[in-house]
């Protein structure tokens, strides 16, 4: 996996998205003859004996309580189709989550408590998780005749990704004090335009080296991304992440597993298929031939159905459970 400078690999898409957001081509492009939903996992809390309590129930007890209850949580991954089982909503290809887990108007729909007590929470957006990833990669490298060459894109915003010109906050603007009258002095001196004016932006560093923040983009409608050359296959390991650019190394000086953001974008150098994370959806498209969309669907370790052109994936398209 290598920073690819020159971005037009991926100009092709553009002429394949459609301007407006009214269906999934605004992100997924047109013209494969089918494609596939894939939907992020989500999580069950349960709790022994008893329903879930809410944040604001836990946060009303009792320090050694909330302990206790913390320590019995029994966390499991979940399906779309086992979330509405538990809401007594119906699972099809356009689902929303929110309409999954009956939102109420203005309710929170990240976390749900259901009739059963389990408290449910949103599956990731923007991003496969591993399993998921290792899995699918898998049939999209049996359906192309290019499985080890491809691009990979990330989209430059995820947090840390990239660097940037900018300010490190000051001591004084990270300090609080109880006392308004020292905080307000803190806060002048944060803001005093006469200190201001003999600071300069530095570089902040990212996950990604310097050279590739200032490196050019794929530039498509709302979002520019960050590509690299990347096959199929090599997504297919579940340490995958450990040769990726992009891997995040800050993290792991600080003690945490090594890891990486899954691709937002991916295809083969035939153009076979075309996989999309879009970062507001939680779930991933695949544009390709049928029997690609057939192997992904009939895939135990995946939950997919196949979706028609023209799909619309926007927030309030499920008329289903409305």
């Amino acid at each position: 996996m290598e920073w690819m400078s020159d971005p037009s690999a991926g100009a092709w898409l553009r002429e394949r998205l459609d301007a407006g957001y009214e269906t999934m081509h605004a992100v997924v492009p047109r013209g494969f003859p089918a494609y596939a939903r894939v939907f992020h996992p989500a999580i069950a809390r349960s709790l022994p004996g008893r329903a879930v309590p809410t944040s604001d129930e836990l946060m009303r007890m009792p320090e050694h309580e909330q302990h206790a209850l913390v320590a019995g949580f029994v966390d499991e991954r979940v399906s779309w189709a086992q979330t509405a089982a538990a809401f007594a909503t119906t699972m099809h290809a356009q689902a929303q989550w929110q309409r999954i887990v009956r939102t109420p108007v203005d309710g929170d729909w990240r976390t749900r408590i259901a009739p059963d007590g389990r408290e449910f929470t949103a599956p990731m957006e923007g991003e496969l998780d591993d399993a998921s990833l290792n899995a699918l990669a898998e049939h999209l490298a049996a359906h192309t005749t290019t499985p080890d060459a491809g691009v990979a894109a990330l989209w430059e915003g995820f947090g840390g990704l990239v660097g940037f010109y900018g300010e490190t906050p000051s001591r004084a603007f990270l300090t609080f004090t109880d006392d308004p009258n020292h905080q307000a002095m803190l806060d002048r001196s944060t803001h005093d335009p006469f200190n201001n004016v003999f600071r300069k932006p530095t570089w902040q560093e990212g996950i990604l080296s310097r050279e590739i923040s200032e490196g050019p983009r794929l530039q498509l409608p709302g979002r520019d991304y960050v590509l690299f050359s990347a096959g199929a296959r090599d997504f297919t390991s579940p340490d995958w992440a450990l040769p990726a650019p992009w891997r995040d190394l800050p993290a792991e000086a600080h003690g945490f597993p090594p890891s990486a953001q899954s691709p937002n974008l991916l295809w083969p150098d035939d153009r076979a298929w075309v996989m999309v994370s879009e970062i507001d959806f939680d779930s991933t498209i695949v544009a390709g031939s049928p029997d690609l969309v057939r192997a992904i669907c009939a895939d135990e370790r995946l939950e997919a159905l196949p979706l028609p052109e023209g799909a619309d994936l926007t927030w309030d398209a499920d008329e289903v459970n409305r």
